[in-house]
Formats: structure tokens, sequence, C-alpha cells
């Protein structure tokens, strides 16, 4: 008798084959078993049920949580959920390297650096705030495919600065995806689970980060416990609503006190505050506000503040409190410390910067005596400025302060 036997990668987990071998199972629950990359799937057998050989790529503080998840997991042997756990990172100008480089070393676990990925084999990929785009040819590698913790509802914030975004633009929930990676673009894969929370009230973007770190950490353990139902269930995402986070610049922390309210500014400064400092112009110099408080409804009734005409920008000191007070569009916002060649207290800008302007103006605050909009150059005009300096040296001394202005302006 002639038996024809079929042999595939485990039950229910392969959707067919192409030149004699297995299409791994993100392509078959994508709709995609054709042809291409197929050089890249593995010989071996697809793991029906955990423990998994996880593959981590990560970096920041948002990261690490998912990774400490993981490797607690890893330790847990009575769980048997984690098998092997190796970790993938970005180059560092610091010698110790990012928060997930850090920890790996520490817990000596395998460590590569981006763009090296090693040569073993995973079951499942898992990404967390790497901000590298991953190609095909990387994801094919992994049976189950690769998995993102972010940071945001997709497909609200897509992107590399989610919790930023949704700070800055005062959402007032927020919440993590758990979702499959998919080659050339960010963040648009199948959503595997999705939590919502609220947003705390004035929450710092840190704060929240440390809030949704949790969150994605104890979410991407529950999906790894029932990996393939849970890529079996998983949906595709919204074409409605979606929004971008791309990544911050120096001109984010730009205020503009012409065009911002005093809750567009603290959202500004909650969102950005400690990775970039506010910046602002102060009689043709930058200046960095680093201390932003409120202001209450006992100054607001100051009669110096409400018995005159004021343009945004203008700063007047506050004696009893002890903070400069700034107007914007709409109102007043509180400084209590200042970088201008060093940190200055709201007193010391005060009697070093501010009260010798009012002296030399007995008549009172000089129009120019206040902070200015700051406008730093575009990535256009950078790269002009650039083109310029490397012409000043191949022109010489005498050409440089024409050729600078024609080419700038």
């Amino acid at each position: 008798m002639r038996v024809l036997a079929r042999c595939c990668w485990g039950p229910r987990l392969c959707g067919g084959a192409v030149g004699g071998r297995p299409i791994p199972y993100w392509r078959v629950l994508a709709g995609r078993g054709g042809t291409q990359g197929r050089e890249d799937c593995r010989d071996t057998r697809i793991r029906e049920k955990p423990p998994w050989r996880v593959l981590f790529f990560g970096t920041d503080q948002f990261a690490l949580e998912a990774l400490r998840a993981l490797h607690t997991s890893r330790e847990n042997k009575e769980e048997e959920l984690i098998e092997k756990l190796d970790v993938v990172t970005v180059p560092s100008p610091s010698l110790k390297g990012l928060p997930v480089k850090q920890y790996a070393v520490q817990s000596q676990l395998p460590v590569y650096e981006w763009p090296d990925v090693g040569s073993e084999e995973y079951d499942v990929g898992v990404v967390a705030s790497f901000g590298r785009l991953l190609s095909e040819a990387l994801i094919l590698k992994f049976p189950y495919g690769i998995l993102n913790v972010h940071p945001s509802c997709l497909p609200r914030w897509r992107g590399p600065a989610p919790i930023i975004h949704t700070v800055l633009h005062g959402d007032t929930v927020t919440g993590v995806t758990i979702m499959q990676i998919r080659p050339k673009r960010f963040d648009v894969g199948p959503i595997l689970k999705q939590e919502t929370i609220p947003v705390p009230p004035k929450s710092t973007a840190k704060e929240l980060e440390a809030v949704l770190s949790r969150l994605g950490a104890n979410m991407l353990i529950s999906v790894l416990k029932n990996l393939p139902e849970s890529l079996n269930n998983g949906r595709q995402q919204l074409t409605e609503g979606v929004t971008y986070a791309p990544k911050i610049s120096a001109g984010t922390s730009c205020i503009n006190w012409e065009e911002q309210t005093s809750e567009q500014i603290f959202r500004l400064y909650r969102s950005v505050g400690n990775i970039i400092p506010l910046q602002t112009l102060w009689m043709e110099n930058a200046i960095k506000l680093l201390d932003l408080v409120e202001v209450n409804n006992s100054i607001l009734a100051d009669p110096k503040l409400t018995g005159q005409a004021v343009i945004p920008g203008s700063v007047i000191y506050h004696k009893q409190s002890q903070i400069l007070l700034v107007y914007c569009k709409d109102g007043w916002i509180g400084v209590r410390s200042v970088m201008l060649k060093k940190t200055l207290t709201a007193t010391d800008f005060y009697n070093g910067y501010l009260h010798p302007q009012y002296q030399k103006n007995s008549q009172g605050q000089p129009s120019q005596c206040r902070f200015q909009t700051l406008r730093l150059p575009t990535k256009k005009q950078q790269k002009k400025i650039v083109a310029v300096q490397q012409c000043i040296k191949k022109l010489g001394k005498r050409w440089t302060r024409t050729y600078y202005i024609f080419v700038i302006y």
C-alpha cells in the first residue's frame, strides 16, 4: 500500500508550502503565502506552545519594563513561558549603553548591537521602543513574527514619540497596543491586544511612560501565554483616526508667546521639558525656562497685572512668590528658574537682568525688555548653514561676510 504523508510544522500552523518549505506562521495569518522571502523560512518545526525562544529589540526606559517582565518569566521555571531570551539594542555614546543594554548585561543576557542580530533561532521577536525599521527578511526569520509593544491606542499616534504627543495634545485617554510588525511601515500591523486608561491630569510624559510601560509589560506576557490564539484573533487597524507622532526636535521646545495659550505652554512643558528645556529669546540671547508653575488667583489679582495692557512675552517679577510672570496669548505663566549663561533663580534673574532694564527706563518696562519667540532654523536652513561654513573655509576670510549673508538670506 502506498501512503501519502503531509509534513508541516504543527497542527493549523502551516497554510501551505513553497519549494518544500513551510510558510512562516505570520505570513499565513496575513494571507501572504507567496514565494517572496521563502529562502528565509526555517526548516525546523514551529513550537505549538511555550516555552518560547525570544529575541528582544529595545532601547530606553519604556522598553526596559517589557524586558524585565520577559526575564522574570524566563527565571520562573515553573511558569515555562520563556526558554531563551536574547537582546538587540542600538549603539550609544555612553560607555554603559542605553537602559536596555545595562539591564541585559547585568542580567547576563546575550546582547547584540544593531544591525547585528546574531544567528540563533527564535520563535518570536518582541520590539519595544526600538526606533528602527525591521526588514521583511528579518521578520521572516521568526515563525510567529515580531510583536510590538506600542504605548498608544493605535491607529492614534503611530510613530516614535506617542507618549510625548499624547501629553502635548491634551489627550484624556491613552493606552497600550500589542501589535504584529509588518515590513516597510511603522505601526500598521494587526492588533493582538489593546487596553485603554485615562491620562492622569497634569501628568508629565515621563510619569505617563512609567504607567504605560508597566501596563505594556503585563499585556505582553498575557499575549505570549496564548500566542497562537492571539495571532489567530488579531484584527486589522481602523483606517479612520490615524495620527502620527514624529520625533521631537529642538524647535519643538520653542515657545510662541503670541500664538500659544498658557494651557498649551504647560502641556509643552509636561511633554518635552524633561528632555529639551523650553526656549525663548531674551535681549537677542537664547534662554531656557527650567521650572514652570501655574499662577494662582491671588497673584493674578495683583493690580500690576490687571491695571495695564500687556504684550505677549512681557516679564514681571513677583516678589512675594519669587517667580517670574510671563504673559502669553491668554494669560500668565510662572517661571521659578532659567538658564542663560548659567542656572538662575527667578530672583537672580530679576536682580542681574530684569531690574537693570527697568532702571534704564523709569517710565515703565521698555518694549524690548521681554521674552520673544525663538525661531530656530529648519533642517533645510541648517543644511544651507553647513554648506556656507564649508564654502567659508574654501573661499577665505575676505569673502566670509558677503557670501554668508547672500546664501542664507
